[in-house]
């Protein structure tokens, strides 16, 4: 009988704690699927996206967007300047999702290897993103025709729209599917 008992409170205590991380599921979206959130500002899809991917806000830190937003005129060699209104929605959409205010896993990844002085303008800067992507040769990015550069994130990660930057979902062209 006392096992019976034992092995009803075994099954009872798992059972509550699979409930338990079922229903943080409905608060963490990140757990269906997504690294860092996904894009869903529409002016930031068409006004940003129009000309590269819409990098997700969760892969650099308020500081960074910021400097970003506030050089449009000289936007990485482009004058991408926007009308005040237009500039001061995007910062405000950027800034509140952005790695330091973000709830997703890679966000919080990334903003935790930054200092406080660091204002990094591109995402290939980023610590996280040299140490994952310090095996590609130059003949699978730069070199390759069909990725050309590592701004083109959406070029080998099926997914980054998505917010999913996720190993298994690489697919570099011309290479195949990433294998670590």
């Amino acid at each position: 009988m006392r096992k019976t008992i034992a092995l009803f409170m075994i099954v009872a205590t798992l059972s509550t704690f699979i409930g338990l991380a079922a229903a943080d599921d409905d608060h963490r979206p990140w757990r269906r699927g997504s690294e860092v959130a996904p894009v869903t500002d529409p002016v930031y899809l068409r006004e940003c996206g129009d000309c590269h991917l819409a990098y997700p806000p969760g892969l650099l830190p308020a500081r960074s967007w910021q400097a970003i937003m506030n050089g449009l005129e000289d936007h990485f060699g482009d004058n991408a300047a926007l009308d005040a209104t237009t500039q001061g929605q995007l910062l405000d959409y950027l800034t509140r999702n952005s790695a330091d205010h973000a709830d997703y896993p890679r966000s919080r990844k990334i903003a935790r290897q930054l200092t406080a002085g660091d204002t990094l303008l591109r995402i290939s800067e980023l610590p996280f993103f040299r140490s994952e992507h310090d095996e590609l040769t130059p003949a699978m990015v730069r070199d390759n025709p069909e990725v050309g550069s590592f701004s083109r994130c959406n070029a080998c990660h099926r997914r980054a729209e998505q917010g999913s930057f996720r190993e298994h979902e690489i697919d570099i062209p011309g290479y195949g599917r990433w294998e670590d």
